[in-house]
C-alpha cells in the first residue's frame, strides 16, 4: 500500500520526501537507490535508530537477479518497509526513469507483498551521498563502488527524519 506526505530534508531542503503517511509497523527498513546498472541498498534497525549502507548490486535492474539478491539482504531481518528512490526533475515533474522504477515497485511489491513501500523523492541524494564519502576520505574506484549505497542511505535518512 502506498500512502504519501511530503517532508523536507535537513540538508538539502529542496529535496521533498513522497512516502507513507502511518506509523509504520516496526522491524527493519531497507532503502532501494534502483538504477539500471547498479542499485544501492541501506538499512534501518528495527529501532529505526541507526542506518547504514550495504552492498551495492551490479547487474540489470529490470531483472530477476535484482529481486533474488534483495531477498538474500531480507534473509537475516524482519523488513516492514521499503524505501525505495523515486526519481523526479528538478522541478518536482516526474523524471524519465519513472516508469523503469514504477515497473521494479510492482515486482519488489508482487515477490514481497509483506512490506510497506514508500517513494522518496532522491533528487540531489547521490550529490550529498558523492559529498559525504569525499568528507570521509573515499577516492577513486571506492567512493565509486560506495556511491550508490550511499545514496540509499540518505534516502533512508530522510524517511526516517519525516517518519
Amino acid at each position: 500500500m502506498l500512502r504519501t506526505y511530503v517532508g523536507l530534508s535537513t540538508k538539502c531542503a529542496s529535496r521533498r520526501l513522497i512516502a507513507p503517511n502511518l506509523m509504520a509497523a516496526p522491524g527493519a527498513v531497507l532503502a532501494i537507490d534502483h538504477g539500471t546498472r547498479r542499485t544501492g541498498f541501506a538499512v534501518a534497525d528495527a529501532l529505526r535508530i541507526t542506518s547504514e549502507p550495504l552492498t551495492t548490486f551490479h547487474g540489470a535492474g529490470d531483472g530477476s537477479d535484482l529481486i533474488d539478491f534483495i531477498a538474500g539482504l531480507m534473509a537475516d531481518r524482519q523488513v516492514t518497509v521499503f524505501v525505495v528512490g523515486q526519481p523526479l526533475n528538478m522541478d518536482g515533474s516526474v523524471g524519465p526513469r519513472a516508469k523503469d522504477v514504477g515497473e521494479f515497485c510492482a515486482r519488489l511489491s508482487a515477490r514481497f507483498p509483506g512490506p510497506e513501500l514508500a517513494l522518496v523523492d532522491e533528487r540531489l541524494s547521490t550529490k550529498e551521498a558523492e559529498s559525504r564519502l569525499v568528507e570521509a576520505g573515499h577516492t577513486g574506484q571506492d567512493r565509486k563502488d560506495r556511491r550508490d549505497s550511499w545514496s540509499a542511505m540518505i534516502l533512508l535518512e530522510d524517511w526516517l527524519r519525516a517518519e
